[in-house]
């Protein structure tokens, strides 16, 4: 892997969450290097949790990386080949400092990153530590030693399944058939470990591990990267299919009928099994949309509580509330005692669990909210002034809006019907969010309304 100057100390792969570029140009061993020593240094760390995706480029920057951890007086405790959400485990329950995961999640091959988190799994993003760590990396001249690399190898695999599983009841779940598509991601062998300890029968597809991802990048979020799966479910005949992201921390389910299930509608549904168990159970939401899971969650008397999209505001939200759970639309889905952290493992399982105990098809467990708060599907649109464009609509919205909140971009309630609008983190564009009270059709209008507005600022 080439390597960029030591003397060339600008770091542009820093993001607003997390590290992400494209190897070598932004991302390096010099650089990962650097970062090591910077997180060790920041988190004042005597361990640190390494582990990493099947990207080819994944084991030199962990070994960099590690370096840098090791040379600042750190142990270094590598779990291999893992998924994100495996490193949270291991960094709680081996005790450590932190935890850092080598992936770039669902870009492409040619991309890598880091995603951090300190004691506890607490995220570090830009405004809990990442800026320093930033900062810190790009202010070193060491350089790496030829020496020989000490660390600790440690497989928490079997520990982590057992944390994993204790949020159901195995012996009650149904002998279902299940379509998986680990999207040649770190999902895979997580699968194939879990079989014995499950009744179920998976079919697998693009299941190997592959960091060309030679059948696309695993993003099933993205419409057109959806039909693989659904199609695989139908000619299976399969119970539900179920598809992730690279480093698994996102799940994404089809129905029997391989229709896509937007995770909107399964917030609510998974609320209900965690506030069963904890009356009166508080839960996260993003502003996106917001009716269904108000709903659902309000008629079974947990208490719905809204926070800004993204992970790190959504488990710090968590932690202030003690919420039993949280869920995103992006299909993060966050656990109270999984550390308050996101898994994209634990849904499937309490959905498998939903599903055996109403003894009732996926189908017919989301049909009538779908039927009730019908949705547009989150709508991204490149536009040149995305901050002037969120105050022209504000101006447009302001008098027909029961209530504006800007939380999150803003979110219009119309009585009838309802969207928010936000900017993108990270590129010139905004997200659209539409939902309605059972009216699809107002639904529709409403949301090519709003694209016609848009569209003058593109």
């Amino acid at each position: 892997m080439s390597q960029v100057s030591s003397q060339d100390h600008k770091i542009e792969c820093f993001k607003a969450y997390d590290i992400r570029g494209k190897v070598p140009s932004q991302l390096n061993e010099v650089i990962a290097f650097r970062i090591g020593i910077a997180i060790a240094r920041y988190l004042n760390a005597s361990a640190v949790v390494v582990g990493y995706d099947i990207r080819p480029t994944s084991p030199q920057l962990v070994e960099a990386l590690s370096r840098g951890i090791a040379h600042q007086g750190a142990e270094v405790i590598d779990i291999g080949f893992c998924g994100t959400e495996e490193i949270y485990f291991a960094t709680n329950d081996l005790h450590t400092d932190g935890g850092i995961m080598v992936t770039a999640s669902h870009n492409p091959s040619d991309y890598n990153g880091m995603k951090i988190v300190g004691r506890e799994a607490k995220p570090i993003s830009m405004d809990s530590g990442l800026a320093e760590i930033k900062q810190l990396a790009e202010n070193l001249t060491e350089k790496q030693s030829a020496g020989e690399l000490v660390t600790t190898k440690k497989n928490i695999r079997e520990d982590y399944l057992n944390k994993v599983l204790s949020f159901v009841d195995t012996t009650q779940l149904e002998a279902l058939k299940i379509l998986v598509n680990a999207g040649n991601g770190c999902a895979g062998p997580v699968i194939d470990a879990m079989e014995d300890l499950l009744p179920f029968e998976f079919h697998k597809i693009n299941h190997p591990p592959d960091g060309s991802f030679p059948n696309g990048i695993p993003n099933p979020l993205l419409p057109e990267n959806r039909s693989v799966t659904a199609k695989a479910v139908v000619e299976l005949g399969a119970d539900l299919g179920i598809a992730w992201d690279g480093d698994f921390d996102r799940c994404f389910f089809f129905d029997e009928n391989g229709q896509f299930i937007d995770n909107y509608y399964l917030i609510g549904m998974i609320s209900k099994v965690l506030v069963d168990s904890d009356v009166g159970g508080k839960i996260i939401h993003d502003p996106r949309l917001i009716w269904n899971t108000q709903q659902e969650v309000h008629s079974y008397d947990g208490q719905p509580i809204q926070s800004k999209a993204g992970h790190s505001f959504i488990k710090e939200r968590m932690r202030e509330h003690a919420a039993v759970y949280g869920g995103e639309m992006s299909g993060h889905h966050y656990f109270r005692d999984f550390y308050f952290s996101d898994s994209g493992m634990i849904p499937w399982l309490l959905v498998t669990q939903i599903m055996s105990k109403a003894s009732q098809p996926l189908s017919s467990l989301t049909s009538e909210r779908m039927q009730q708060y019908p949705i547009s599907g989150e709508i991204n649109v490149k536009v040149n002034n995305p901050v002037e464009l969120l105050e022209r609509i504000k101006e447009q919205y302001l008098e027909q809006s029961v209530s504006i909140d800007d939380l999150d971009g803003y979110s219009f309630d119309l009585s009838s019907w309802r969207f928010n609008l936000r900017m993108s983190n990270t590129e010139p564009l905004v997200r659209l969010n539409v939902e309605s009270r059972a009216d699809r059709e107002l639904l529709m209008k409403k949301t090519d309304e709003i694209l016609d507005f848009i569209e003058k600022f593109k």
